[in-house]
C-alpha cells in the first residue's frame, strides 16, 4: 500500500481557483459550497488601483485536510467513525457518524465540514473513492491545475514525484507545534 501525501507550491497559485472546482465536481459538492474539500485562502493586501496592482503583497493559500499522521479529529471521535485506511489517508466510516461534532472541533486547520447531503462531517480524502479506487494516482485538484503547483503521491516510494520533489526543495507544514505530522507540504 501506499502512504499519500501532497505538496503545494503555493507562490505560484494564480487564485483561478480550478481546483476547488474540480474537487467539488469530483466528489459531488455543490460550486457554491465554501471551504468544502479544498479552497484557496487569500493572504495580505492587494494596494494600488486597477492598473497598477501591487500583486507580491498578496498570497494564495491552498487550505484542506492536512491528512495528519496523528489526527485529533480521529482520537476525538467518540464513536469510531474516523480511522487512517491502507493508503494513510484519515477517513470516515459514515453510517457511525452522528454529526456529534467533536471531529470538527479537534480539528486544528478548521477542514472538516458537514455534508448537508449524507448529514456526515466530511472532509478532503484525496480523492479515494474516485480516482484513487480506480487505480489513477493523481487527484482532480492536481490535474487541473493550470499553474501545475500540486504535487501527490507516495511518501515512501523514494522515486515519487513527491518524494524527489521534498528532497530538492524547502519546505514547511503548518502548525507544526501541534504535533499533528501532517502529510500537506507547503513548497519555499
Amino acid at each position: 500500500m501506499a502512504n499519500y501525501g501532497m505538496a503545494f507550491d503555493y507562490k505560484l497559485c494564480i487564485n483561478c481557483h480550478a481546483c476547488e472546482v474540480a474537487c467539488k465536481e469530483e466528489n459531488g459538492i455543490d460550486l457554491g459550497a465554501k471551504n468544502h474539500r479544498l479552497w484557496i485562502q487569500e493572504e495580505g493586501d492587494v494596494e494600488g488601483d486597477f492598473w497598477n496592482l501591487e500583486r507580491d503583497k498578496i498570497s494564495f493559500m491552498q487550505r484542506q485536510c492536512q491528512e495528519c499522521q496523528d489526527a485529533p479529529c480521529l482520537k476525538a471521535c467518540p464513536n469510531g467513525a474516523i480511522y487512517i485506511d491502507e493508503n494513510g489517508i484519515v477517513r470516515l466510516h459514515k453510517e457511525k457518524c452522528d454529526l456529534t461534532l467533536a471531529c470538527m472541533k479537534a480539528c486544528p486547520y478548521d477542514a472538516r465540514y458537514i455534508d448537508e447531503k449524507n448529514h456526515v462531517t466530511d472532509k478532503c480524502i484525496f480523492c479515494a473513492d474516485t480516482r484513487l479506487s480506480r487505480g489513477e494516482i493523481t487527484t482532480a485538484c492536481q490535474i487541473t491545475c493550470p499553474a501545475k503547483l500540486r504535487y501527490f503521491g507516495d511518501l515512501d516510494d523514494e522515486e515519487s514525484e513527491i518524494s524527489k520533489v521534498l528532497k530538492a526543495r524547502k519546505h514547511f507544514t503548518l502548525k507544526p507545534e501541534l504535533g499533528t505530522k501532517p502529510k500537506l507540504f507547503y513548497l519555499e
